[in-house]
């Protein structure tokens, strides 16, 4: 494949993935907002437009793997092409967890349930941020804003700990709610693992700008 045929494919590429990292942004973004004002309805579009975003992450696997198989790229073409292998998967990831909060929201039919685990509220603000940060870094092949996105994942996890404590003594006050408590677990627990992904994604970063994942070099 001559080169410029080569740049072109790649393009294409990073077209779709920002496509994806739309989508995604758009999911959690209209999380939060299902989940604030208990809108059933934006729940029901996040669940739908799930099957989006998959599309999108196998056409964007599709002309990697393409790219690889067509042409030996060089190290910093092989590292921007693994990169968008990996990053993709955890936008998938980002996406189905998305998802499954709406689909927890469609359950929450107490009205003002959003507002008994406030703690919650506070981890859907970071998540929102953390993606749209990360999305940011990855972009501009910022390292230094990506390593600064890891660092709220320390507060996410602070956060998670604190809602368990807000289920614990909502269950010592009323032992009437218990599918509503497990359920703002598991929402709880969605958002944390929104916050690994972004992990991964400034991990992945790292790599694309150094060849190296975890102090390791891989390429």
């Amino acid at each position: 494949m001559p080169r410029s045929q080569f740049d072109q494919e790649l393009n294409k590429m990073h077209v779709d993935l920002d496509r994806m990292c739309h989508l995604v942004v758009l999911a959690i973004e209209n999380c939060v907002t299902a989940f604030k004002e208990q809108d059933y309805e934006l729940a029901l579009d996040i669940i739908h437009g799930d099957k989006q975003i998959n599309d999108v992450e196998r056409s964007i696997e599709a002309k990697c793997l393409s790219l690889i198989l067509k042409q030996q790229p060089v190290a910093s073409d092989l590292r921007d092409v693994s990169t968008a292998l990996k990053v993709v998967t955890d936008l998938e990831r980002i996406g189905d967890q998305s998802a499954d909060i709406a689909e927890l929201i469609l359950e929450m039919k107490e009205m003002d349930s959003f507002l008994m685990i406030g703690h919650i509220q506070d981890m859907a603000k970071i998540a929102t941020k953390m993606v749209k940060e990360s999305l940011d870094a990855f972009h501009q092949h910022d390292l230094n804003h990506a390593l600064e996105v890891k660092k709220m994942d320390i507060k996410m996890d602070e956060l998670f700990d604190q809602v368990k404590e807000d289920i614990i003594q909502m269950i010592k006050e009323s032992n009437d709610k218990g599918d509503l408590t497990i359920n703002f677990l598991m929402i709880a627990k969605y958002f944390e693992r929104i916050g690994d992904h972004v992990v991964n994604i400034c991990e992945w970063i790292e790599f694309n700008q150094t060849g190296k994942l975890n102090n390791t070099r891989l390429i």
